[in-house]
């Protein structure tokens, strides 16, 4: 990481980091609901691990560390018709607990554009001071 970083630098990590959030979210909600014929195949849901990153006193920014498999375990459901059914009848249904991921995206998504904000109050206070200098 750069020395010196500055506010746009700082902005623009949180706003990958929020982006990478969003990804995980989006996978998520599309794989709720979807059905496996075994509780270690089923999907599980994503989760990203964020690491506060700092090299100067008194300023930090952040990384997506890693993307884990959440803990929320899949959902057996007797479902005989189900072509990936086992030979009990059961299918297992992914681990993802769609109200969750829906307020997780939403507060992702606000989080990025708070970090659009920041970069746009940014850039009208640069221009502002150096058309001071004029």
């Amino acid at each position: 990481m750069a020395n010196n970083l500055s506010v746009f630098d700082i902005a623009g990590r949180a706003m990958s980091a929020q982006l990478v959030r969003l990804n995980t979210t989006a996978s998520n909600l599309a794989n709720a609901g979807s059905v496996s014929s075994s509780a270690d195949t089923a999907y599980r849901a994503l989760k990203p691990v964020f690491q506060t990153v700092s090299d100067q006193p008194g300023v930090a920014t952040v990384d997506v560390s890693s993307v884990v498999n959440s803990d929320a375990q899949p959902t057996k459901r007797h479902d005989p018709s189900n072509p990936l059914a086992d030979k009990d009848g059961n299918v297992w249904e992914a681990g993802v607990d769609s109200s969750a991921e829906l307020v997780e995206m939403i507060e992702a998504s606000r989080q990025y554009q708070n970090n659009v904000q920041v970069m746009e109050t940014a850039k009208t206070l640069t221009l502002d001071t150096l058309r001071l200098g004029k």
